[in-house]
């Protein structure tokens, strides 16, 4: 479900306690949520080269006296 996001966590010596620890970390993730670029919505149709190619193959001119075999049995 998404990419694998680092762990936060109080290291070092510190005078801070155990809950206050817990509340720097918790302070953090919460800034790291906020902060955090949107989600991408899905694309609306096939990517435009794509689209392009499957144009051009579609709609291209047969080249003249090319025989197609299963078409011209």
């Amino acid at each position: 479900m998404g990419t694998a996001r680092p762990r936060l966590e109080l290291l070092g010596d510190s005078a801070a306690s155990p809950e206050e620890g817990a509340a720097i970390v918790a302070a953090l993730e919460r800034f790291r949520r906020a902060t955090a670029p949107a989600p991408q919505a899905p694309a609306n149709g096939p990517d435009p080269w794509q689209r392009a190619a499957i144009l051009e193959g579609v709609c291209r001119d047969p080249e003249p006296g090319v025989a197609v075999p299963w078409i011209n049995t």
